[in-house]
């Protein structure tokens, strides 16, 4: 990617983190570099509403390329163009509404979705996806990668299209029906995923916008946040076996986990053998990733051979966190206000590795 220079060197730092060996700095998004941009970019007139803002995929694409021009890609921090379209958008290409506000975009369930989950190629938000990619991806040009969107899975896919609550209704009253429409959804979603891969994969490797995430190969960010109102047998029955099957046909896979009433889950998800790696979200309320109190779980994912992402590391938490967890296997989100705070993490992370 000719925005970031030293990006051969930050692909085998990813490469070593996928398989436990390598250590990673990076953020989540991009904050503006020093110095002059990458290209002389005319930044596009204000959206005219909230709508423009997330859902004209021409002007978002022509935003987007304006923003990376003066993004700093120092450390790790990958050029990636963040085409999310709401966190689960996957429920929107079968069903569901999305709704734009001024800072974000929201799920609309439709409580009156049927029990036939299918892909109508002309859902009006499958081709904002699709149009989207492929403004980005001409505005790319192999400066920076085109992010695959936050599709979600599972049976956070069927609460964003039929309400959670009725979701949890099904799974009491309906399992039988409720498995049919899970194993259907992982149907749709690889033929979505798949879609997407062909649009925005360059030479085969590829970027996922949520924690950007980097492979040289197919990458996916799983996810069950729903886990944390279902027991553990519930777990294993309704999100197990798909999530599985993900990371059977995806070649990179990291799970968001989501929350302390997510923890519990951990064995099962940890018992995925082609799974590759865990996020950490403490959740609302908890401490951050770089607290002393996750070290133990850090290492006991890192024991079960899965890497590990701490998010949102103080610069100066990453030294004790190195100390007590070691720098292999781990791909660490900072929380960087200034390309000072890169410089300084950049140089504590040197001396590890």
């Amino acid at each position: 990617m000719t925005w970031k220079k030293n990006w051969e060197e930050s692909k085998k730092h990813y490469i070593d983190w996928w398989n436990q060996q390598g250590l990673v700095i990076s953020m989540w998004e991009h904050l503006e570099k020093k110095g002059v941009p990458y290209d002389k970019v005319l930044r596009p007139s204000p959206p005219r509403d909230a709508n423009q803002l997330f859902f004209d995929p021409l002007w978002r694409a022509e935003y987007l390329h304006y923003q990376l021009s003066k993004s700093s890609f120092l450390a790790d921090i990958p050029p990636v163009a963040n085409t999310h379209l709401g966190p689960g958008s996957l429920s929107a290409i079968l069903g569901a509404e999305l709704e734009a506000t001024e800072d974000t975009i929201w799920i609309r369930y439709h409580s009156d979705i049927g029990d036939d989950i299918s892909l109508d190629p002309h859902n009006k938000w499958w081709k904002l996806h699709l149009d989207l990619l492929k403004a980005c991806k001409e505005k790319a040009q192999g400066r920076y990668y085109v992010g695959c969107p936050d599709l979600v899975e599972g049976l956070d896919t069927l609460a964003g299209m039929k309400g959670t609550e009725n979701v949890l209704m099904d799974m009491m009253l309906r399992p039988e029906m409720l498995e049919q429409q899970l194993q259907k959804i992982n149907k749709l979603y690889f033929q979505v995923f798949d879609q997407i891969y062909d649009i925005i994969n360059e030479n085969g490797e590829m970027a996922f916008c949520y924690f950007s995430l980097w492979a040289p190969g197919k990458v996916s960010k799983l996810q069950a946040d729903i886990s944390g109102m279902i027991s553990e047998d519930d777990f294993r029955r309704f999100s197990l076996p798909w999530l599985h099957e993900q990371c059977q046909k995806i070649e990179y896979t990291l799970y968001h986990l989501d929350g302390v009433d997510a923890m519990r889950h951990l064995d099962a998800i940890l018992e995925i053998e082609e799974l590759n790696a865990v996020q950490w979200t403490p959740g609302e309320g908890q401490p951050q990733g770089g607290d002393p109190q996750w070290y133990g779980l850090y290492r006991k994912i890192l024991e079960k051979g899965k890497s590990v992402m701490p998010c949102w590391v103080e610069v100066n938490e990453l030294k004790p966190l190195l100390d007590n967890v070691g720098p292999k296997g781990l791909n660490i989100l900072m929380h960087f206000k200034t390309e000072k705070d890169i410089e300084e993490a950049v140089k504590i992370a040197n001396e590890y590795r």
